[in-house]
């Protein structure tokens, strides 16, 4: 039997070179099965954004006043960049605050989903924010280890305070296994129990409503981006370990190719609990979420140099979108009746293509879409 030499290489991604680790002599048909087993991520904690800039609009991050700006984290020993990985695939874009032990944000690409209930989960934890050898997949916690540097389940014991809040909800996730892997802690916060429940579960069921119907790209295909984050508090920390964020905030953005014109919102509320199981967040302008989050000396913007409206929202769809949980009435500081007042242009280098609705529901039934 033919047998070939295989050196296997390192790769030194801080000092740009190659260092010989193995060589290897194996046949050929062992060769191509261990090919096979060759996992094609990176690590899963990385040190920069734009590993994972497949879940951004235009591979673009935001800029976040003194934790990201211009693509630059500003401070790497307290934020970490977690391309979210699990079973061998990246299912989302986590920064996230080693020392307040929650997220900054989540940022995903959502691609509607395939009518899964929410999944019965257990809670996993994030190897390599504690070792970077380990694996790059999300895994649950060992109980013989201490954990420094993120939350584990026992931190988030509040007596039915708070709840574990998603950032990256479930039900916005795609598949069984995209579902699953939101139930990392890394993508959790403490949230009050009626507002994660209520007001804030409410704006999730709407939005989601708004990009299944209205966020078609030029091939007919569901398509939208999503950042949601979290505020950190002062000094309003869950057993003495877990940063209680102040607010929630979140914001999408898609080009709709049935409307032909790019559509944007965003929400933010106080985390504190609903006064009224009716409360419903109102729906903002990004330049309104930009101005709420924004410094003295650094902006504050969600899809930076994008075709995103920063002064109209969607809210005047929801009359035509029938039981999604959305305001009743449209509440907007500026929502004129067109939508947007920018000339819209399809993202680059694709056409735009008209669909019926029962031709977009068969494509939208019969795609697999990977990245």
């Amino acid at each position: 039997m033919t047998a070939v030499s295989v050196t296997i290489w390192r790769v030194d991604t801080s000092q740009l070179r190659m260092s010989s680790i193995q060589t290897y002599f194996l046949s050929i048909p062992a060769l191509l099965f261990q090919i096979l087993l060759i996992d094609p991520t990176l690590a899963e904690v990385v040190t920069s954004i734009s590993i994972c800039k497949q879940f951004l609009l235009e591979e673009t991050p935001p800029q976040v006043p003194g934790v990201l700006e211009s693509g630059n984290i500003v401070n790497q020993n307290q934020y970490k960049p977690i391309c979210q990985t699990y079973k061998n695939k990246r299912r989302f874009l986590t920064l996230y605050d080693i020392k307040n032990k929650i997220p900054v944000f989540s940022a995903y690409k959502y691609i509607g989903d395939v009518a899964i209930k929410r999944p019965r989960s257990h809670w996993q934890i994030e190897p390599q924010l504690e070792n970077e050898n380990d694996s790059n997949n999300m895994r649950r916690k060992d109980k013989e280890k201490i954990y420094n540097h993120q939350a584990v389940d026992i931190d988030f014991k509040s007596n039915g305070t708070y709840d574990k809040g998603h950032i990256f909800p479930s039900s916005h996730a795609f598949t069984k296994d995209d579902k699953l892997a939101t139930f990392t802690l890394t993508n959790i916060v403490p949230q009050a129990r009626t507002f994660n429940q209520g007001s804030w579960n409410k704006m999730e069921r709407c939005i989601k409503c708004v990009m299944d119907k209205y966020c078609k790209n030029s091939s007919g295909v569901t398509e939208a981006f999503v950042i949601t984050g979290a505020q950190p508090s002062s000094n309003n920390v869950l057993n003495n370990k877990i940063n209680i964020p102040s607010m929630l905030w979140s914001a999408f953005c898609c080009y709709s190719s049935n409307m032909d014109m790019w559509i944007a919102s965003a929400h933010w509320g106080e985390n504190v609990p609903d006064e009224s199981k009716h409360k419903y967040l109102q729906t903002e302008t990004l330049s309104e979420l930009h101005n709420k989050l924004r410094t003295a000396d650094s902006e504050f913007n969600m899809f930076p140099g994008t075709q995103c409206p920063l002064h109209k929202t969607v809210s005047q769809l929801y009359p035509d979108i029938k039981n999604c949980f959305c305001p009743s009435s449209i509440s907007t500081t500026s929502a004129p009746s067109n939508l947007t007042t920018a000339t819209p242009t399809p993202p680059s280098g694709s056409t735009t293509l008209q669909l019926t609705p029962t031709l977009q529901i068969l494509l939208l039934t019969h795609r697999f879409l990977y990245f």
